[in-house]
């Protein structure tokens, strides 16, 4: 499934985001070669992440040209999604002069369901991410151990598609403001009778805090873990307090291996697509919180439902 140049504009202009299946390793270097190809002539930043297998395919054809393509590992670069999109970002600025081709396959086999639709969510907020930026992000699919759900929905995150014709729109895609997951608009069950639970406004918030960390420490979270999440209940109520309805509660629970905090404004709401998957603008006075949360927990869900927000932080248990 060659790349037509004259069709796909791989290495030029704005953001384009393709996906990109294929079904064996000649499939493979048929796909990205002819892109990888044409970023070294004109002299652009290359980063190709994906298996160990697949990289040493790459480097048997390039053979010294391989040097000036940068390789990481699928296993040790898809491991969170906000963490991920942050490092594709630090790795493509300043992104607005330079012409960059990233190639990446995300890692989709042995994901529970939770995590496979974050890892969908991020393939879709990517687009708000790079949004006019002069970057061609080529997403792997191996048609063979893909699930047939994940595949669905790479039509649905992507603009564009590549197959034996070159690439093309994607007549299935959905922008990032209508995107949403079947179950996305459900609420959050009930916490269990044994949560423990605080009301707080402005002048609680130290308490707050040190009700979190005694909670995360008897949970048997480690400092730094317990510090990452306690900066995070912090940020999310203090939000609640300087943008919202100025009060709410915090809810803590341990379920499934995990230490829950729940954060509840009856007056939060979400003002973009995928909050908190991208950093605020410099002038912005809002978005800081659920941001830096999803950089620091293992896992971050929102509910906005009756007027109000809840916001989860999840935190895995050793």
């Amino acid at each position: 499934m060659p790349v037509q140049p004259e069709r796909a504009d791989a290495n030029s202009g704005p953001f384009a985001h393709i996906a990109a299946p294929y079904g064996s390793d000649e499939g493979f270097l048929q796909t990205v070669l002819p892109a990888i190809e044409e970023a070294l002539k004109a002299g652009h930043d290359i980063l190709v992440v994906t298996g160990q297998h697949r990289l040493d395919l790459i480097t048997g054809v390039l053979g010294d040209d391989a040097n000036r393509v940068d390789k990481r590992l699928s296993s040790t670069w898809y491991t969170h999604p906000a963490r991920t999109l942050t490092a594709y970002h630090e790795y493509a600025e300043p992104w607005a002069k330079r012409q960059t081709l990233l190639i990446g396959e995300p890692v989709w086999n042995g994901r529970g369901e939770r995590d496979t639709r974050e890892w969908i969510r991020y393939e879709s907020a990517i687009n708000v991410a790079f949004a006019g930026a002069p970057i061609t992000l080529l997403c792997l699919y191996n048609q063979e151990t893909t699930p047939d759900h994940v595949l669905d929905e790479a039509s649905r995150t992507h603009p564009l598609c590549l197959d034996v014709g070159g690439v093309r729109p994607s007549p299935a895609y959905v922008p990032p403001v209508r995107f949403a997951l079947k179950g996305d608009d459900r609420p959050f069950g009930a916490a269990p009778d044994s949560s423990w639970r605080t009301g707080f406004t402005a002048s609680d918030l130290t308490r707050v805090r040190q009700l979190v960390e005694d909670h995360a420490i008897r949970a048997g979270l480690d400092r730094d873990t317990t510090g990452s999440l306690v900066l995070s209940v912090s940020e999310i109520a203090a939000n609640a307090v300087e943008h919202g309805s100025g009060h709410g509660t915090v809810t803590v629970w341990t379920a499934g291996g995990e230490l829950i905090c729940e954060v509840a404004d009856p007056a939060g709401r979400l003002d973009q697509p995928h909050p908190g998957y991208l950093p605020p603008k410099p002038a912005s006075a809002r978005g800081y919180g659920l941001w830096i949360s999803r950089q620091l927990c293992d896992l971050v869900e929102t509910r906005a439902a009756d007027g109000g927000l809840r916001v989860r932080l999840h935190m895995y248990l050793p």
